[in-house]
């Protein structure tokens, strides 16, 4: 009889697995939150996973091409995050308010409001296009990079910048998908972005029949086109798909209100990312005091630390459409109690990474580079950073679920809090003045990183939030 349960049981979440995956469409403002969770989560998660081992892999395409390379890949990445957080800013309000109106069930609201999201995307990409198009040069200076780095990598950083409209739509289409509950196109897109960056990366960087060897400038090239088609991709199936958001040539209309009322509820977004991504670049800034060999160790530090980051971040996204979709269908305490589910499920996951994380660090960068200053800087900022990692799990999923529910500033006010007054002046303090050096840097990224989670569960728990409207 057990074995029978058992079996049933195995079947049942296959079953559930599948479905997820496939995309098959759901209610989620009804029935089982745990099924729900689950439902969300799973391409979420499969998504963030793609995007993870994406980020692995390019590092170790360019590890082979110098150290110099991969440090021109952290710093360009540095300023990039500055362009994410733009993206992720609009995916914000992209998420909140089409989930509020999936959840309301208006589709022809859901629609108008996913156009002007796009629009915003592409007016503000050009902007940043022609600033890096212009000036890569300037940007890697800026950021500290030595002169023998800039000559090799500042085509990198020209391409990445340049072209990236790519970043910018695919970010933001996939927040439409999201926040109408198709996950699962959102996880198909990014499959094939990253699958075929993955493809194209060593034919681009080392070269292959009649195309050179482009080096560094490589694996922007690739990345590029790989999320290139995939935003394309994302056109054809939202005029011609078969999910929530169906979009017609008679939706293209540039609705100046609603397009506003987008602005109004993404600065807050905008500004969540800007401080935080903005007290990254400083935090690359003063690493690169110590050398390209520390910049590189705490590069590929990240990059491994995103292969689990990202899963954590899929989690928390699919508890933000939750929230918005359940407000809308003005259910606030589904909503919450959606928030605590996943944050619990979220956090055994992470705490099991963090101790493979603190038991294998110096395995894991030696895979990357045999340097022995890169792995042993490297493993040092993984074992730092990944004890905080249980409460990254509850930070992630609460500040996310805010921003579900549209109520951006809380979580701007926690990253002002935590990142500006308090990460950057320890950071400096203890790796420059004490003498800490980098070790300094990466218990500043942790000890900021358990405040946001502190403060964000305390403001949540006010419920403030479940009366946002957007």
């Amino acid at each position: 009889m057990t074995i029978n349960n058992q079996t049933t049981s195995n079947n049942n979440i296959l079953s559930l697995f599948k479905d997820a995956i496939l995309g098959r469409q759901q209610d989620f403002t009804s029935g089982s939150l745990k099924k729900a969770v689950f439902m969300l989560s799973i391409p979420m998660i499969l998504e963030m996973l793609m995007e993870s081992i994406f980020a692995l892999v390019d590092i170790i395409y360019v590890s082979r091409v110098s150290v110099n390379a991969v440090a021109t890949v952290g710093l360009t990445e540095s300023v990039l995050t500055l362009v994410y957080a733009v993206a992720i800013g609009l995916s914000m309000a992209a998420t909140a308010m089409v989930a509020r109106r999936v959840g309301e069930k208006d589709i022809k609201k859901a629609n108008e409001t996913a156009v002007q999201v796009i629009y915003l995307g592409i007016f503000i990409s050009i902007f940043i296009s022609i600033i890096g198009i212009m000036f890569p040069k300037e940007i890697l200076q800026l950021m500290g990079g030595e002169p023998d780095l800039i000559e090799e990598g500042y085509g990198y950083t020209q391409i990445l910048l340049g072209g990236n409209i790519t970043v910018m739509l695919i970010f933001l289409i996939n927040a439409i998908f999201r926040g109408a509950g198709d996950a699962s196109i959102a996880m198909w897109t990014l499959i094939l972005s990253n699958g075929l960056n993955i493809i194209l990366d060593p034919i681009f960087i080392f070269g292959l029949g009649p195309i050179p060897a482009y080096g560094v400038e490589g694996a922007a090239i690739a990345t590029t086109t790989g999320r290139g088609v995939a935003v394309i991709a994302q056109l054809l199936i939202l005029f011609y798909g078969t999910g929530k958001i169906k979009l017609a040539i008679k939706d293209l209309i540039l609705r100046i209100q609603l397009l506003f009322n987008i602005v109004k509820v993404s600065l807050g977004g905008i500004g969540q990312f800007i401080i935080g991504t903005s007290s990254w670049v400083f935090l690359m800034r003063i690493i690169s005091e110590f050398g390209s060999e520390v910049l590189a160790g705490y590069t590929i530090a990240i990059r491994i630390m995103l292969f689990t980051l990202m899963p954590a971040w899929g989690m928390s996204n699919a508890a933000a459409t939750l929230v918005g979709q359940n407000l809308g269908a003005q259910q606030p305490d589904r909503a919450e109690k959606s928030v605590w589910i996943t944050s619990k499920y979220c956090a055994f996951f992470m705490g099991a990474v963090s101790i493979i994380y603190l038991l294998f660090a110096t395995t894991f960068l030696s895979w990357f580079s045999d340097n022995p200053n890169v792995v042993s800087n490297g493993a040092l900022c993984l074992r730092v950073m990944s004890a905080g990692y249980i409460a990254y799990a509850y930070g992630m999923v609460v500040i996310q679920s805010f921003n579900g529910s549209g109520d951006t500033f809380t979580p701007t006010l926690i990253n002002f809090i935590c990142f500006w007054l308090f990460q950057l002046p320890f950071a400096y303090t203890m790796a420059i003045h004490l003498d800490f050096g980098p070790q300094g840097v990466f218990w500043s990224i942790t000890i900021a990183e358990v405040l946001i989670a502190i403060l964000g569960i305390w403001l949540f728990r006010k419920g403030k939030w479940k009366s946002v409207k957007v």
